[in-house]
């Protein structure tokens, strides 16, 4: 299979929230990365994306388009829309994503976005005010890994 009809797969399983299809395209040694987590791999890559789904409590909509594929890459623009937990604010994700794929598999998956925009979504004016640092940066992967740590137990 190639890496267009990987990432579609990956990305319909997202919309559906369909966390166990998502994590089955994902090779044993999967590498994620983001500026929410930092970089995850293997089993902790896997449990993010159903902790994810599984705490938004079906309140996420994901829309997605693949911009360009090759036999083992895939970049795909995606959004996220969903309330975020801790202050109950909108949030409108705007996420590029590039795919690796080896036999079949996505062996590395990062995503970009800007995390000072999504910081002002999720906090307001202390998101704006703190959101472009890189304190507030390793603050929000010391958060986010500890619920995965959490979840995971």
């Amino acid at each position: 299979m190639d890496a267009e009809k990987i990432a579609d797969r990956f990305y319909t399983a997202f919309a559906k929230g369909d966390a166990e299809t998502m994590t089955s395209l994902y090779a044993e040694q999967i590498e994620f990365e983001d500026p929410a987590f930092g970089k995850l791999k293997n089993d902790r890559a896997k449990m993010m994306w159903s902790m994810l789904l599984e705490r938004s409590q079906g309140n996420l909509k994901i829309e997605y388009r693949i911009i360009e594929s090759t036999e083992k890459t895939a970049l795909v623009n995606w959004e996220a829309r969903y309330p975020f937990s801790k202050t109950g604010r909108q949030i409108h994700n705007k996420i590029s994503a590039h795919l690796t794929i080896e036999d079949g598999k996505i062996i590395k998956h990062t995503d970009h976005f800007n995390l000072w925009k999504w910081s002002q979504q999720a906090l307001g004016f202390k998101g704006l005010l703190m959101g472009w640092t890189p304190f507030f940066r390793k603050k929000l992967q010391q958060q986010t890994r500890g619920l995965l740590e959490k979840y995971m137990n």
